[in-house]
């Protein structure tokens, strides 16, 4: 059992609530209350509270992510493990492990607190579409701090470790952004091999020909209504809504149109 010293006075009313409330996670108190005697009540519950919430995370349950109910596994592969993640307001995922390193691409304006296994949480605001990646090996919770869900495509790397110790797969870039036919395409970066980039096309907009070697992953950010026009395969559409995924294959070349009313604005991840 774990023993925890509370800086809290015997006067202090929430002396009492906070032993009660880690006795219940398992967690043993002790009082010490020279420790702050001295400092302001205000002061004593802003230096306790960080403590307190890292104490929490030490000591709730923990599970892998493929446990974890608000991640929903949508698609796997010797390459990736593709979650859509749904928070809703004001709760909470259950602490997870992410053993693998990954990427994610919000869906929608966030707001939410990283808190990490062992470390203090970390309020954090997303803007819709914005992609990050983060190395794996590390357990934590996210919580909704605002009024709506928080949602997220999150794409883990079954490859890193590989992608660690191999040769880097050299590309034409690694960054770069490029004005199209009513549209933006923009190389975010690169990580553990795979090619990470964010295009917005305006109705009509077109992304010119190219040719895919390797096979790649599509995430829709907004609804999207597009067509592709495959070399020697003559045009196929396609219907998605935000937050969809798409895993295609690599060796072929073609054009890509927005045939939609609205912007359509996806991530792609590339590998060789």
């Amino acid at each position: 059992m774990k023993k925890v010293i509370l800086t809290f006075s015997p006067q202090d009313t929430r002396r009492q609530l906070f032993t009660a409330f880690l006795s219940e996670t398992g967690v043993e108190t002790t009082a010490f209350p020279e420790v702050l005697e001295s400092c302001p009540m205000k002061s004593r519950w802003l230096f306790c509270a960080p403590l307190l919430a890292i104490l929490w995370a030490q000591t709730v349950p923990e599970v892998e992510v493929t446990n974890e109910a608000k991640h929903r596994l949508a698609l796997e592969n010797e390459y990736v493990r593709v979650f859509q993640v749904e928070v809703a307001p004001h709760e909470a995922t259950l602490m997870h492990w992410h053993r693998h390193d990954y990427i994610f691409v919000t869906l929608g304006v966030s707001y939410v607190a990283n808190e990490v296994k062992g470390k203090p949480p970390v309020e954090l605001k997303f803007q819709d579409g914005e992609t990050r990646f983060v190395p794996g090996n590390f357990a934590h919770i996210a919580r909704d701090l605002a009024a709506t869900p928080f949602r997220n495509v999150t794409i883990e790397l079954l490859q890193d470790e590989k992608a660690r110790t191999a040769s880097p797969p050299k590309w034409d870039e690694e960054r770069g952004l490029h004005v199209l036919n009513g549209g933006i395409q923009e190389i975010l970066f690169v990580k553990d091999g795979a090619r990470v980039s964010e295009v917005e096309l305006q109705p009509g907009g077109v992304i010119p020909s190219h040719h895919h070697n390797g096979p790649h992953l599509l995430v829709a950010v907004t609804d999207l209504e597009v067509r592709s026009d495959v070399k020697g395969q003559g045009p196929m559409p396609g219907h998605f809504k935000s937050g969809d995924v798409k895993w295609l294959p690599g060796g072929y070349s073609h054009t890509l149109t927005n045939v939609g009313k609205q912007n359509a604005k996806f991530v792609t991840a590339e590998f060789p």
